[in-house]
């Protein structure tokens, strides 16, 4: 099985800027072309899962029932668009929890394999890929024995590479550049 393992805010949607969150479906902005990428993943054949933390619940920022909303509504226009999304999976948690599932961790990649009803051996790790636009995504990729690729498009920006303690794989300016690198990898 061929998985491409997503972060949300700043691959799929709008980055909300440092230290703030996306609060309400209101606030959710696809960013340009993310419809039409994943698209073409489905297509190919990949499954895909949206692996994202989202400690602004554990905060007080905004609700569960806020991020559920969002997810819903999410899953419901990629849906409209051809897109099938196998699983969303959140870590809700601060940093300062220690939780399993908090990105770099690879908890929240073992759970959305788990919930496929798959082992890590069903996985093609050599067709496989974690698509972020953080280096914890980065290395939460590599921890789980997936490719990466650091998207620009979000949080990361290609200046500050002299900085980085973990190099990706391969590096894209947004989520439909990743796509064809993923595409022309095969």
């Amino acid at each position: 099985m061929k998985i491409i393992f997503l972060d949300r805010d700043g691959v799929i949607n709008k980055y909300p800027g440092d230290r703030d969150y996306v609060k309400s479906w209101k606030e959710f902005c696809f960013l340009p072309q993310t419809k039409s990428a994943l698209k073409r993943l489905c297509d190919n054949g990949f499954k895909l899962l949206v692996i994202s933390n989202q400690a602004g619940v554990a905060k007080g920022i905004y609700s569960q029932e806020a991020l559920d909303l969002i997810t819903e509504n999410m899953l419901r226009d990629l849906k409209a668009s051809g897109v099938t999304i196998a699983g969303v999976h959140y870590c809700t948690h601060r940093d300062e929890d220690n939780c399993f599932c908090r990105k770099p961790k690879t908890g929240l990649i073992e759970k959305a394999i788990e919930a496929l009803g798959k082992k890590k051996t069903d996985i093609e790790f050599s067709d496989s890929y974690f698509i972020g636009d953080t280096l914890r995504d980065v290395e939460a990729g590599r921890g789980a024995g997936l490719k990466t690729i650091l998207v620009f498009s979000g949080k990361e920006k290609p200046q500050n590479k002299q900085g980085w303690d973990i190099s990706p794989d391969y590096t894209a300016g947004d989520l439909n550049e990743a796509v064809d690198i993923v595409l022309n990898a095969r």
